[in-house]
């Protein structure tokens, strides 16, 4: 702790105390899930418990102190009477020196940190509560204002004691300010790299540190915050999925259903339907979110005026509960259990975007003579990518692949291991025997290292940046790379420069075959437009960067959208389109609609609006599945290029 910092922002501020209170608690009682309404100091003045503030555990023995702040979780559990004291206040920076303060506050702000300590003269602190409380419950002004000095009184013996008990002080570390994060902006957009850059921690360290103080990985624990808020909703509401994935931190819908399926066994509409079904039902999946938000009973404690209200989290109000000991073990287990079990995830927007970086492939030349094309198996090629030359071995016995799956299995290479992938991609069946890693990224490197890979292939450099110590890897940047430039890339890579060239001529080849069988039958003239979504809005595809069928549709077949999708369409590699409401719809509908679909979609067939557009009227609508449509490999563009000919032939007279 910085104690010098810290006397010297709480010499410029004013303090408002919101509540004191004197506890006693009995033998086998517990108080689980209370949240601070401010930041708190607790003191215990007699017996043992053990006492939880959010995640990190303290054996409270006689006179130990513990400063939380708003927000935090408070649970205590003990075998033998046990009292304490609980002191709230507020804080407020006076102007005086306000900026310089500021500054400090945005460095190390003590009103919002978790810590610790047994004082070593412990009757100070205590005299000082004792008589702040015996004023503060008399309740007249002058007694307030006595209270107010008191405080100030007790914050100068506790910095006194801090400074002299520093080495001594037990105060949690980052992990607990990572999980109040997820806890309060777990609807916002969350990497683990943008975790680690806020809490100004390497990703590695974060990583490790989380998964060793809470048991589980920090976007594990994010996907259970996620999920438990969804089942909430999709129990107590009847918004939409899009609006409840969107509202959970899972802007893509079908992502976020297979997540929750993942999760839960049940897709988010037998979830709901079973759960509405069985409401009185004890065994809940996700008991986690449960005893977060705890019992609806108010026991022991109660609201001292506005400055001490409760919070809500979860649809209810946290009192401070206090329960059977039973009971909490219970729960505790079935949380531990339900953690440990949880899965990795992640997530990666697939597609490949314009052909402005093909020096990136053609860069990528072997330094290999002929004479070594009957080498052993050790021997190695340089690759030259856009971060650096890489080593790598002739040939390749086990290969990890990293989101590039379809494009590595278009060339016949079976790796080892590879990412998670989507329901329905076109590759499936060929890397039926390969060890899924789960999500490109939230790959654990401890999962690739035992697979003892001689070669790995990733598209992000945040994904090579955790795996590139293990093997040699290689950095193909799906994002600036078309698919003809990673194919030959990953030609070059595998020494199979003909196979790729082979297999992009023959792809061209369908392409042509399936332009003129469209030519002729008068669609190629006909616009078309690619969208997903349900009842509120739709999302329409304004590019060919990332799949959904648009590469096959506009950039192959040289298909165009209406005229108010055309003129903004490759204007952006990084945005794919944009959601329009369902009002407006029917004026970016084209002749014909590929919709995007997945279990559990919005069922639009007694939507108005819907039906009033032309090409629903006339049957002119392609469903596309989306793990098929979601990748922009060979073999996926392969199948999609004949599902869409084929539909569009079909509907050629409607």
């Amino acid at each position: 702790m910085k104690l010098d910092e810290y006397t010297t922002i709480w010499n410029h501020t004013a303090v408002k105390i919101s509540d004191i209170r004197h506890i006693k608690m009995t033998a086998d009682e517990v108080m689980e899930g209370y949240r601070l309404p401010s930041s708190c100091f607790l003191y215990s003045t007699r017996g043992c418990a053990s006492v939880m503030l959010d995640s990190v555990t303290y054996q409270a023995e006689p006179f130990f102190l513990l400063h939380g702040a708003k927000g935090m979780r408070l649970n205590i559990g003990t075998n033998e009477p046990f009292e304490y004291y609980l002191l709230f206040y507020r804080t407020t920076l006076v102007f005086s020196r306000w900026k310089e303060i500021g500054r400090l506050l945005e460095r190390s702000n003590p009103f919002n940190i978790q810590y610790g300590f047994q004082p070593g003269e412990p009757l100070g602190l205590y005299n000082c509560l004792c008589e702040l409380e015996r004023t503060w419950v008399a309740g007249e002004k002058l007694g307030r204002l006595q209270a107010t000095g008191l405080f100030y009184q007790f914050i100068h013996e506790l910095l006194w004691q801090l400074k002299s008990e520093e080495k001594n002080l037990a105060k949690t570390d980052f992990v607990t300010s990572a999980t109040r994060y997820l806890h309060d902006y777990y609807h916002d957009s969350i990497t683990l790299q943008s975790l680690a850059e806020r809490l100004n921690y390497s990703v590695r360290h974060l990583a490790v540190s989380f998964k060793q103080q809470i048991g589980v990985s920090p976007i594990e624990y994010l996907i259970r915050i996620r999920i438990s808020h969804a089942c909430r909703l999709l129990v107590e509401t009847d918004a939409s999925l899009r609006d409840i994935a969107s509202q959970v931190g899972y802007p893509d819908v079908y992502y976020f259903s297979r997540i929750f399926k993942k999760q839960t066994g049940l897709s988010p509409a037998r979830y709901q339907a079973k759960e509405r079904q069985q409401r009185a039902a004890k065994d809940r999946p996700f008991i986690l979110s449960e005893w977060y938000i705890g019992l609806s009973k108010p026991l022991r404690y109660n609201k001292y005026g506005d400055d001490n209200h409760y919070q809500y989290i979860a649809g209810g109000s946290t009192y401070m509960k206090r329960n059977s000991k039973s009971a909490i073990l219970l729960s505790m287990l079935i949380c531990l259990t339900m953690l440990l079990s949880a899965c990795m995830t992640g997530g990666a927007n697939g597609g490949s975007t314009a052909a402005n970086t093909a020096a990136v492939a053609a860069s990528a030349t072997p330094i290999a003579s002929a004479d070594t094309a009957a080498a052993s198996e050790a021997a190695t090629r340089i690759i030259s990518t856009e971060i650096g030359d890489v080593e790598v071995p002739v040939n390749p016995k086990r290969v990890v692949v990293m989101y590039l799956i379809g494009d590595v299995a278009a060339l016949g290479i079976k790796p080892v291991g590879i990412s998670e992938i989507y329901e329905g991609a076109a590759f499936t069946d060929q890397l039926s025997e390969a060890d899924s890693l789960g999500p490109e990224y939230e790959v654990n490197p401890e999962a690739v290292m035992a697979l003892e890979p001689d070669l790995i292939i990733v598209a992000t450099e945040f994904t090579y940046n955790k795996l590139k110590s293990i093997a040699p890897t290689v950095y193909v940047p799906y994002d600036k790379l078309n698919t003809e430039q990673r194919i030959e890339m990953l030609g070059t890579v595998f020494g199979k420069e003909k196979e790729a060239k082979e297999l992009l001529e023959q792809f061209q080849e369908k392409v042509e075959v399936s332009k003129q069988r469209l030519q002729e039958a008068g669609v190629m003239d006909k616009t078309v437009t690619i969208m997903e979504g349900g009842a509120k809005d739709m999302f329409v595809t304004e590019t060919t960067h990332f799949g959904r069928g648009s590469q096959v549709l506009y950039e192959y077949l040289g298909m165009k959208a209406p005229e108010v999708i055309q003129k903004n369409m490759n204007s952006s590699q990084t945005e794919a389109g944009k959601s329009v409401s369902m009002e407006l719809l029917p004026e970016y509908a084209g002749d014909y609609i590929v919709r995007t679909s997945w279990e559990g979609m919005d069922d639009l067939s007694s939507n108005n609006i819907w039906n009033s557009i032309e090409a629903v009227k006339a049957g002119r609508v392609i469903e596309a599945e989306f793990g098929l449509f979601f990748y922009t490999d060979p073999l996926s563009l392969g199948k999609q290029l004949e599902l869409l000919t084929e539909k569009l032939l079909e509907t050629a007279d409607k």
